[in-house]
């Protein structure tokens, strides 16, 4: 079908949205680089005029997407429809447990993740948006947003520190401490490779984390990380710095010991985000929101139990 100039009329859950993430969700498929210069050439238009990719929609705003072909067979992946098992859902939220080995979006050498799948899924639902992130290989409570403004609040809401976060991990190591405070400084770097890392270093971001003891099976250790901040890798590269990485992780581990347990079929890195605690981001309600641990997380709790 030969691509055709569409006129879209904003609607108050689509308002507030910059220009430039309204046509990228709405011409899905497209390159960026094929938005951004349709809009830095006045192609796209809102309200007949030219506008900034930077400028945020309003309701009853008037938008015209010109005709952008996708790319040819091959050059994009379309992302399948896949349903996650739902932790709770409303009007305006929606909370899944993300298994591992899944990202969160598209993106660095990734076709499609979670969110353009679960859009797939739901070609009914106006606004799917995600409200925070997980790394590839960590599973548990993903929150998606159902409505530009529960977007807006759960941001609020993750800026200001107004959430309790809880992971669970296994590492390497015999963890001594029932609960001890992380604060070390995280900076992000890239490797001579091109691959994007994080180290403890002084002229890093404030990080702290909270490590809680849960059982100890001599060589290695199950715990409870309470994020107080949100930084990229923090949990990882704080229990790496304290000489305790997490079994599994392919960024901070040790190459042989992720190798032996994937010998033994546990092939994931052993951290699960286990709970959320928060208001909700539209009614204040308290919400708390968990994940169960993973069967294979279980498995390898019970294997580690029984050779101690």
């Amino acid at each position: 079908m030969t691509p055709t100039v569409r006129l879209v009329e904003i609607s108050p859950e689509q308002a507030g949205q910059r220009l430039d993430n309204f046509l990228l969700r709405v011409c899905k498929g497209v390159p960026k680089s094929h938005v951004y210069k349709a809009i830095r050439s006045g192609q796209v238009r809102v309200n007949r005029g030219r506008a900034a990719v930077t400028y945020r929609l309003c309701a009853g705003d008037v938008v015209r997407v010109p005709p952008m072909r996708l790319p040819q067979p091959g050059q994009a992946a379309v992302a399948p429809p896949a349903q996650f098992p739902v932790i709770y859902e409303d009007a305006a939220l929606l909370v899944v447990n993300k298994p591992a080995g899944v990202a969160v979006h598209g993106g660095s050498g990734v076709s499609f993740g979670v969110i353009e799948q679960v859009r797939a899924a739901r070609p009914n639902e106006p606004f799917l948006e995600l409200a925070h992130r997980l790394d590839r290989e960590t599973s548990g409570v993903l929150m998606i947003a159902k409505r530009r403004s529960a977007l807006v609040a759960l941001h609020d809401i993750l800026r200001e520190a107004r959430v309790r976060r809880f992971y669970e991990a296994l590492v390497v190591g015999d963890w001594v401490n029932d609960r001890q405070h992380f604060r070390q400084p995280l900076l992000k770097w890239v490797t001579p490779h091109g691959e994007r890392r994080v180290k403890v270093d002084p002229l890093g971001k404030r990080a702290h984390t909270i490590i809680t003891l849960k059982k100890r099976f001599g060589q290695y250790s199950w715990v409870q990380a309470e994020l107080l901040t949100g930084r990229t890798h923090q949990i990882r590269v704080h229990l790496t710095a304290a000489g305790f990485p997490i079994i599994g992780d392919d960024k901070y581990g040790p190459d042989a010991v992720r190798e032996q347990f994937a010998q033994r079929g546990f092939k994931r890195m052993f951290l699960h985000a286990t709970r959320l605690e928060l208001q909700h981001p539209l009614s204040g309600e308290p919400l708390v929101l968990d994940a169960a641990l993973p069967d294979l997380f279980t498995a390898l709790i019970a294997e580690l139990e029984n050779r101690r």
